[in-house]
C-alpha cells in the first residue's frame, strides 16, 4: 500500500511536541467514508523484548475480511529501537516499524485499528492519530489501559455488554470507556482520524466475540506480535531481522 512522507523520524527529542501540535490541527473527527465500502480492517500492535544489549521491536499487521472475519494478509517487522520510552510520545518509536510493515501489504486496508490511543492522548496525538496520516486511512485506538489525561479519571461503565462511559476533557470527548463483556475490564476506544467516535464505537462492538474483549484485528496482531518476541527471546537470534 501506498505511504506518505509525513515526517522524518530522524529527529531531536525537542521536536517531538511541535511535531504534534502541527499535525492535531489537521485531525478529522467525522467519518470520511462509507460504511459499507469498509471491507478490510487492519489490526496493528508492536512489541518489544531485548536481545544482546540491545532493545528490538516487531509489529504485526493482521488484516482481515469484515464479511468473513478471516484474516487475509499479515505483514512484519522488526528492528533496534533508537527511541527511548517516553508518555506521551509513542509514535516516534513506533511508526518506523509500523511503516516499514503496511509497506509490505498487498492489500490496502479500508481502515486501521491500533493497540494504543487515539486523540484519547495530552496533545490529542496518540498512536493511532498520528500513523494516519501516513496511511491516509480512517483509525481507531483501541488501549487496553487508562492513559490519564491531567486529572481527568473515567467512570467504569455498568456491568453488561456494550456499555461506556465517556471520557470527557475541557469540554471535549476524548474517547470512551467501553466494556465490550459483562464482568471484564473495559477497553478505551477513541477517533484516530477521519473517524468518529460513534462510528469507531460501533466498529469496534462489532468486531468483538466471546474469546477477547478486545476487536479480532488487534487481538490477533498482539496475539502475533508475543509470539514473535517469545521466539525472538528464546533463540537470541535476529531471526527476523
Amino acid at each position: 500500500m501506498q505511504i506518505f512522507d509525513i515526517h522524518p523520524f530522524d529527529i531531536d527529542l525537542e521536536k517531538f511536541t511541535s511535531i504534534q501540535s502541527v499535525l492535531s490541527e489537521r485531525v478529522v473527527l467525522r467519518d470520511t467514508f462509507t460504511s459499507k465500502n469498509i471491507k478490510l480492517i487492519a489490526g496493528v500492535d508492536v512489541a518489544y523484548c531485548n536481545l544482546k544489549s540491545s532493545e528490538y521491536g516487531i509489529c504485526c499487521i493482521m488484516v482481515i475480511n469484515v464479511e468473513t472475519m478471516n484474516v487475509i494478509e499479515k505483514a512484519i517487522s522488526a528492528g533496534k529501537v533508537t527511541v527511548p520510552y517516553i508518555p506521551g510520545y509513542l509514535a516516534f518509536r513506533e511508526l518506523p516499524l509500523i511503516i516499514e510493515a503496511a509497506k509490505k501489504l498487498t492489500c490496502t486496508p479500508d481502515l486501521f485499528m491500533f493497540d494504543g490511543n487515539g486523540i484519547l492522548h495530552p496533545r490529542r496525538m496518540g498512536i493511532a492519530t498520528h500513523a494516519s496520516f501516513f496511511l491516509n486511512k480512517p483509525t481507531i485506538g483501541i488501549a487496553k489501559s487508562y492513559y490519564k489525561i491531567e486529572d481527568v479519571r473515567f467512570i467504569p461503565p455498568i456491568n453488561v455488554n456494550n456499555s461506556y462511559e465517556d471520557i470527557i476533557f475541557e469540554n471535549e470527548v476524548y474517547g470512551r470507556a467501553l466494556r465490550t463483556h459483562k464482568n471484564v475490564k473495559p477497553i478505551f476506544v477513541s477517533c484516530g482520524n477521519y473517524i468518529d467516535l460513534s462510528t469507531a464505537t460501533e466498529f469496534t462492538i462489532n468486531l468483538i466475540n466471546r474469546e477477547s474483549r478486545l476487536p479480532i484485528p488487534v487481538r490477533l496482531a498482539d496475539i502475533e506480535t508475543k509470539r514473535l518476541t517469545r521466539l525472538l527471546v528464546s533463540q537470541q537470534s535476529n531471526l527476523f531481522l
